[in-house]
């Protein structure tokens, strides 16, 4: 099954507006299907991300995991200030597929072998929660409150701008300051990885080199894992527990 979600609807004259200076990404791209996003403490972590869905022509579905549904509400209650704007908890339910969407569907915009998305007052549609940890880690998602941790992870190194979740160009947005420094550094040196496995280890076992921290270990599938890691010193054999963990070699070429 779907992990627990839950869905707010977001309507008024203001809504665009509203949102659009709160979250990490363009909502006006609403046009063109849903959009993923997050919203970020001022000093630029994670407070929730979540997808935006266009609900008729007067109103936005937000589509959040239910352990930070609370949170998020008060905070965007907190914002809404005089804002035309009203939020309010739904009923509608979320399903996901990989094979033909249903009428009504969106394209995860994460990445196109995600699937789709619909929303109704049933659940249908959902393939195995193994299947979703399979392509997880093989095109490397992170989940909220696995790889996606609430006032701890910086969304660049979670990999935000390959899953389509931010826009530099949108204007200004609650953390936009920091997230705009680490993009325009030369490089990142801590993130999410893919990383081959041997063994295994609970999530958020933490690897070492050389009895030195290096990062954490989180979702694993058929030999493989998603990792936090520190790139200077992910170098060759990690371990995680009792598993062993090695960043992949790179492709002949690359």
């Amino acid at each position: 099954m779907t992990r627990s979600r839950r869905i707010f609807r977001i309507a008024g004259p203001d809504r665009i507006q509203f949102l659009q200076g709160l979250v990490t990404n363009d909502v006006r791209r609403l046009n063109e299907g849903a959009v993923y996003a997050a919203m970020l403490t001022p000093q630029g972590k994670l407070l929730a991300d979540f997808f935006l869905v266009p609900d008729g022509a007067d109103a936005i579905l937000l589509d959040v995991a239910e352990p930070l549904a609370a949170g998020l509400f008060k905070r965007l209650s907190m914002y809404k200030l005089r804002a035309d704007v009203t939020i309010a908890q739904t009923d509608l339910k979320v399903s996901r597929g990989t094979g033909d969407a249903p009428d009504g569907a969106f394209a995860d915009p994460r990445h196109q072998a995600l699937g789709w998305r619909a929303y109704g007052s049933m659940q249908t549609g959902d393939i195995a929660p193994a299947d979703w940890d399979a392509l997880r880690v093989l095109h490397m998602i992170p989940e909220t409150g696995i790889e996606l941790l609430p006032d701890a992870t910086f969304i660049l190194e979670a990999g935000f701008e390959r899953l389509n979740g931010v826009d530099f160009r949108k204007g200004c947005y609650v953390g936009q300051e920091v997230t705009a420094r680490m993009k325009h550094k030369t490089e990142l040196r801590k993130g999410l990885a893919r990383v081959a496995v041997d063994g295994s280890a609970p999530v958020g076992t933490a690897i070492t080199s050389e009895g030195k921290p290096a990062g954490t270990l989180y979702t694993q599938s058929g030999g493989a894992g998603i990792a936090y890691l520190r790139f200077d010193r992910a170098q060759g054999d990690l371990e995680a527990g009792d598993a062993r963990v090695r960043l992949p070699e790179p492709a002949q070429g690359a």
